[in-house]
């Protein structure tokens, strides 16, 4: 019931901010004919209405919530509607406060000089700046149709990290991490097995992964199967959970259903030749130096993430190791416990921000709103001796689509 709250609240606050840019709308189109403002008006609360009633009905139409279709396209394009029309009421309240501190000065000056202000007086919304907010939250929108087409433009990013006590055996290994796989989302398995093809032409000795291989269910691998095992290197393939495999955000007709399903995907790790790791950790032997690997269930400290991950149970035994590599899903863990309980810890990889798949990169800038949140949420980060490299997740989910912030593989040269 209290999921289903949140939806009709969300809906309140959309149905809200229609009235409210649809003032602008009026404002813009007062000189257009009759005929050609009644029709706008019609388009407009058609699109709005449908929006609201959709999302209303989301938590009880169960093809709504299983759809890709719905999921990416459909549910994005009224995300991308919300964030347009919220952006550009920034414009429009920008207005609204200008009109009260002249009503209210008007008011001031009428007062003193003992006159009353007549209705000719009131100060009407300004057409230039509702052109600049209509025109600001339209661009956005369709910069975010413009990014459906880059959500399988993965890139490969390269980074070279230098360590001191790095065991001489495994120095130039060549690590492959990626993440936020999400392959509930996809719709084009063309694009997924070129991706994966490109992993593997990056010829790696070890791949890392760092969980949310689904959206909710394990069932949304079996499509994959055959592209994922193709997944192979000489040190192997490691993975860990992220916060979506779980099966938290859905509604499921008991928790054993729910369990199953996490047992299945347990599975599912295994029989792609991937060795899951669940707060524990493994050694991985080159010649005859020794580095550890630590895994956890996901750790997060922000908002309502749960905290599964136990570094407790993982760390135990690797002190003898003078190299750690730790897989954790969230980049928060490092902060919040890494940095300040377990300082041997060399190497953290973790993904789960996406860069929220949009943003501004370039070799000189980089942002997203993603940051309002994590301090830590794409690329390489360093304290100390101690590094945390976030993945910019090779899949996608909510958004079907990526600006600015492509899906990443990361190739990492340990020297």
């Amino acid at each position: 019931m209290r999921n289903s709250s949140t939806w009709f609240i969300i809906a309140a606050i959309m149905l809200a901010l229609d009235f409210y840019v649809f003032q602008a709308i009026k404002t813009v189109s007062h000189n257009a004919s009759d005929r050609t403002r009644v029709t706008f008006y019609l388009v407009y609360w058609l699109l709005a209405a449908a929006t609201i009633i959709t999302l209303a009905l989301f938590p009880y139409v169960h093809i709504l919530q299983t759809s890709k279709f719905f999921r990416n396209y459909i549910f994005s394009i009224m995300a991308g509607l919300f964030i347009a029309k919220l952006v550009g009421s920034t414009f429009f309240l920008v207005d609204d406060l200008r009109r009260i501190i002249m009503w209210i000065v008007g008011k001031f000056i009428s007062v003193k000089n003992g006159s009353t202000i007549s209705d000719d007086s009131n100060i009407s919304r300004s057409v230039f700046l509702s052109w600049i907010g209509l025109g600001t939250g339209t661009a956005l929108f369709g910069t975010l149709l413009y990014g459906f087409s880059n959500k399988y433009t993965y890139q490969i990013k390269k980074v070279q990290l230098a360590y001191d006590n790095l065991p001489k055996a495994f120095k130039g290994l060549k690590v492959v991490h990626i993440s936020d796989i999400h392959c509930g989302s996809f719709r084009d398995k063309n694009a997924v097995n070129h991706g994966m093809d490109l992993i593997m032409q990056q010829n790696a000795d070890l791949i890392l992964f760092t969980g949310d291989l689904v959206n909710d269910r394990h069932t949304e691998v079996h499509e994959y199967m055959d592209i994922f095992n193709k997944l192979k290197a000489p040190l192997g393939v490691y993975s860990t959970l992220g916060n979506h495999d779980y099966g938290d955000y859905v509604a499921w007709e008991s928790e054993y259903a729910k369990n199953e399903n996490l047992a299945k995907l347990k599975n599912i790790h295994a029989e792609l030749g991937w060795r899951l790791l669940m707060n524990e950790h493994v050694v991985l032997t080159r010649e005859n130096d020794s580095i550890a690997l630590l895994g956890i269930e996901n750790w997060g400290a922000k908002g309502r993430f749960p905290k599964y991950g136990k570094m407790h149970e993982a760390h135990p035994g690797t002190e003898k190791y003078s190299f750690k590599i730790l897989l954790s899903h969230d980049p928060s863990h490092w902060d919040a416990e890494v940095k300040t309980k377990y300082a041997d810890v060399d190497l953290m990889l973790a993904g789960h921000t996406h860069g929220m798949q949009f943003g501004i990169e370039n070799p000189y800038f980089k942002w997203s709103p993603v940051q309002w949140m994590y301090k830590q949420w794409a690329g390489l980060y360093e304290d100390g001796k101690q590094k945390l490299y976030v993945n910019r997740g090779f899949g996608f989910i909510g958004y079907p689509g990526r600006v600015g912030i492509l899906p990443e593989i990361t190739v990492i040269e340990l020297v």
